[in-house]
């Protein structure tokens, strides 16, 4: 199986029932139209000399013309490379030449800035350009106007093989560039059918889109629903942002399955005015990417008590690799996250220490992963790859390391600690940051936290911790440095605290903590 079959028996028959929706009301595209139109850009690719292996960049933004693009660069044989639009011009294009991209569809709102950053790097792709997004009728027009110029033969789609690389997804890395992670069709599809036994998607189910294309939450999004001939909405990106935004179109559009980062269900849960709203046709809350406070987790449950609750977790190199369902009643009385729960029965997990070792079942080692999740490695960067992997000689086995501390506890469920680059050292201590934040969200006002560490010339080590505040009055640092030292050891407690009306968040809907890193 390779990802664009997927889509192939939904177009023959549910050929008329909506695919993609551009959540803010800018078209929508059927089976049948999704189809015909990826089947135009899989020939125009062809005719652009687009080869089985090469890559194909896009620079939209998020809507059906793009999922159109993505399935028509699949057809060719090609891999996609999504940029995020809200990102510089700068590191788009240092994406797409990093990749060597052999052709980008770009809005018409980008390309001057893009092209004149591309030739400073002496790229010179194929440009397909859209005059705009929405409906698909803007990818449609661009291939007519090309079409008109020279038309395109038709190609039949190529025999990618399972292994063949699907997409390339860019994160930040350890050297100040993005690195690339590589994933196949393979590495996506097992996801997809582990999806579909774990959630059970139906034809009549109506799936979110928050995440952007770049981000890896995108993957379930794209191509669960459509395997199963459901429909899939597209948050627009400013609609993604704005709570009460958000909140109308999951009553309007009648939405069946969410997907997003707990900050997003976070800020509904506060500011979203849920009760007014209509939300009785969710069944599947799903969420990933960081951890879910457990007040805002228990506030948002207790106003849509009905769907069934799933934490995610994985890193973009292995998409999802555990899950726990939170219980229907999150207790008054808890205040600890709940845990990443065990490991998707497609892969297998250990434990390990510094040097490599299993660990005792309780105590804290570094999460791995094997299976056929985890992506073939980094884009052109070998020595980056090596480092992520832990091989096994024995068993041929290749892990991948999550860099994520853990404890496994009874029953097979795996509890975060955190980040190994986020332990610090204070005063001979070990200093987990998440631990921290956890303490700082039991207090009642305290509506986002986020803590860094920083140099301090006296101290060697100063922690910082950044708050936004509920409505009412901001408490004062005597009541903050009081109340950490309850929940604490005193070296843990924060050195400073400052306040922000609300946390930086990355375009993947994350705490930002580089730019918290940044404000010193």
């Amino acid at each position: 199986m390779v990802l664009h079959h997927i889509l192939d028996a939904n177009v023959a028959q549910r050929s008329a029932h909506p695919a993609v929706i551009d959540g803010g009301g800018s078209g929508q595209i059927d089976y049948g139209q999704l189809g015909q139109l990826s089947d135009r850009v899989r020939d125009r690719l062809a005719a652009l000399g687009v080869k089985r292996g090469d890559r194909v960049g896009l620079y939209l933004r998020k809507s059906s013309d793009g999922v159109a693009a993505i399935f028509g660069i699949l057809k060719a044989g090609a891999a996609y490379v999504p940029v995020d639009p809200s990102a510089p011009v700068a590191r788009s294009a240092y994406i797409h030449n990093d990749c060597q991209v052999k052709v980008v569809f770009v809005e018409e709102r980008f390309v001057n800035a893009f092209r004149e950053e591309l030739g400073k790097l002496g790229a010179s792709p194929a440009l397909i350009v859209l005059k705009a997004i929405g409906g698909g009728v803007h990818l449609m027009a661009a291939l007519s106007a090309l079409d008109a110029a020279s038309p395109a033969a038709t190609v039949q789609s190529v025999a990618s093989a399972p292994d063949d690389l699907a997409y390339i997804l860019y994160t930040s890395g350890s050297t100040g560039k993005p690195k690339g992670v590589m994933l196949s069709h393979r590495n996506a599809t097992d996801f997809v059918d582990w999806c579909s036994a774990t959630f059970q998607p139906q034809p009549a189910d109506v799936f979110s889109s928050h995440a952007p294309f770049h981000f890896d939450l995108s993957i379930l999004d794209i191509y669960v629903p459509l395997k199963h001939g459901s429909s899939l909405v597209l948050v627009p990106e400013e609609v993604g942002k704005d709570p009460q935004g958000l909140v109308e179109l999951i009553s309007q559009r009648r939405i069946t399955v969410w997907y997003s980062a707990p900050s997003t269900l976070s800020i509904l849960a506060q500011s979203g005015k849920i009760p007014q709203h209509d939300f009785s046709a969710l069944r599947l809350v799903l969420f990933a990417g960081e951890v879910f406070p457990v007040v805002h987790l228990r506030s948002f449950q207790r106003q849509v008590p009905q769907p069934r609750y799933f934490n995610l977790y994985g890193p973009t190199e292995t998409n999802v690799c555990t899950y726990y369902e939170i219980p229907g009643i999150v207790p008054d009385d808890r205040v600890d996250p709940y845990p990443i729960g065990r490991t998707c029965e497609n892969l297998v997990s250990k434990v390990i220490d510094l040097d490599g070792r299993p660990v005792a079942t309780g105590a804290e080692g570094e999460l791995c992963i094997a299976g056929p999740n985890v992506m073939q490695g980094y884009w052109n960067l070998p020595e980056q790859t090596a480092q992520g992997f832990l091989p096994e000689p024995k068993t041929a086995a290749c892990w991948y390391k999550t860099g994520d501390i853990v404890v496994e506890e009874s029953g097979g469920n795996y509890r975060y600690v955190g980040r190994r680059d986020r332990m610090v050292k204070k005063r001979g201590y070990r200093v987990e940051l998440g631990e921290i934040e956890a303490a700082l969200y039991r207090h009642p006002l305290i509506h986002e936290a986020a803590v860094v560490a920083l140099p301090d010339e006296a101290a060697g080590l100063k922690i910082k911790a950044h708050l936004s505040i509920k409505e009412g009055k901001r408490p004062s640092l005597i009541e903050l440095k009081t109340f950490c030292s309850k929940h604490l050891p005193l070296y843990m407690v924060p050195d400073v605290f400052a306040f922000h009306e609300s946390l930086p968040k990355t375009s993947t809907g994350k705490t930002d903590f580089l730019k918290l890193k940044a404000l010193g």
